[in-house]
């Protein structure tokens, strides 16, 4: 009989609400990016994956990802949790129960799509919106849960992602690029926040929850947890310091916005090295990917492309990097999980397995959203109208104001 371990069972849980707490910290983080007339339209996309995401899960979302042995997918076997009970082990090691488990993964599959939401602000209809949200979980972010989590070709193929470089950041990030090529750009593509405040606040929580995302990972608790824990600190730590000094070079003067931003770009690039790397690294993939973050973003700015909220330059670059790093700097000696070194320690065979797989999940997920969001647009309208996007979606969508001063334009009322 199979002993549960109560100190891993408490841990999971507790990284389990951390998670969670990520979501409404996204909508924070979005909704003080986003304009006066804005703020509830992109943070009711957040809350809302909150819920319905929780049904797709229940109803079949955890059994596509974790039950049978297809290669690209799993099965139904496990629809509505059947044969799921409250003595069911977690047979991945058999040191949780399986409902905590099934908890756990549920908030990432919360949170994946909503980060998407973030580059199409204050342009996409909620019923729109309703539509994407099952359609890109059901045929992007299932699959590729099932394929190197669940034990599908990609895990016996010798890919690893610690927390989500591949199946969270490259997904969700190329699949906001894809949406803004799809969507268009604003009509005034130089709004500014309404709240920097309530931006830090937002993405204070986020790091916070970052620690259950990447140390709850290990799914137990030992020193790959503890490792985790630090190795994601120290990178966000380095990268929100090396984004502030090259903006700082860059333009003259330090800004917050900038500074929250450098940190989320060394949080999605640690997450897929978390448990798999030494902690000598992770100020290298945080420095470096604060870098090639803010440049990814000076590049978008350059070529007009209205990814509003930056979720490709930072969520979409910042994954792919990472898992990448993850290529480079993976070893046994962290992690026995580990079948064959990276790059800077053996030969080229998994960093070539990683960054194939990272690239082909990414030009998967950009193709697939595009597409998607075309047939979707045959059904039911995508891009609001422009005197819907003028009057801001709070009120258009959703009747709906946070801010008294937040008028509605005269032309329009």
């Amino acid at each position: 009989m199979t002993t549960i371990d109560i100190g891993s069972t408490g841990f999971m849980l507790l990284s389990a609400s951390l998670v969670m707490l990520m979501t409404p910290a996204l909508a924070f983080f979005y909704g003080g990016l986003a304009t006066k007339r804005n703020i509830l339209g992109i943070m009711i996309q957040s809350f809302a994956s909150l819920g319905w995401t929780t049904v797709l899960w229940f109803l079949f979302g955890y059994s596509l990802c974790f039950s049978g042995d297809g290669g690209f997918l799993g099965n139904l076997d496990k629809a509505c949790l059947h044969g799921v009970s409250i003595n069911s082990v977690y047979s991945g090691n058999g040191k949780i129960p399986e409902i905590v488990f099934i908890a756990y993964q549920m908030m990432f599959a919360i949170i994946t799509p909503a980060l998407i939401t973030g580059a199409f602000v204050n342009r996409v209809t909620f019923k729109a919106y309703a539509i994407f949200l099952t359609l890109w979980q059901v045929l992007v972010y299932y699959p590729f849960v099932h394929m190197i989590w669940g034990g599908g070709f990609l895990a016996q193929w010798g890919v690893l992602d610690f927390a989500g470089g591949i199946v969270v950041h490259a997904t969700a990030g190329f699949a906001a690029l894809a949406s803004v090529f799809y969507v268009g750009a604003r009509v005034n593509k130089n709004s500014t926040p309404n709240s920097i405040p309530l931006v830090a606040i937002g993405s204070g929580m986020l790091w916070f929850g970052w620690y259950g995302f990447n140390a709850g990972s290990e799914l137990q608790v030992d020193n790959i947890t503890a490792l985790a824990f630090l190795n994601t600190d120290v990178a966000a730590s380095f990268a929100t310091a090396a984004w502030v000094a090259v903006e700082w070079i860059h333009h003259g003067r330090p800004k917050l916005l900038g500074l929250l931003t450098g940190s989320i770009a060394g949080l999605a690039a640690i997450t897929p090295c978390a448990g798999f790397v030494p902690l000598w690294s992770a100020p290298i993939i945080g420095t470096a990917a604060a870098v090639l973050c803010y440049f990814a973003v000076e590049l978008k700015n350059k070529m007009k492309w209205d990814d509003a909220l930056d979720v490709w330059g930072v969520h979409g670059v910042g994954g792919v990097f990472g898992t990448i790093m993850l290529g480079v700097f993976a070893t046994k000696a962290i992690n026995p999980a580990i079948a064959t070194e990276g790059l800077a320690f053996g030969p080229t065979s998994f960093f070539f397995k990683e960054t194939v797989t990272v690239i082909g999940a990414s030009v998967y997920a950009f193709t697939f959203t595009y597409v998607m969001l075309a047939l979707i647009n045959r059904v039911v309208r995508v891009r609001v109208s422009p005197k819907e996007e003028e009057l801001g979606l709070d009120m258009a969508m959703h009747g709906e104001r946070a801010y008294d001063d937040a008028q509605v334009p005269a032309e329009v009322s």
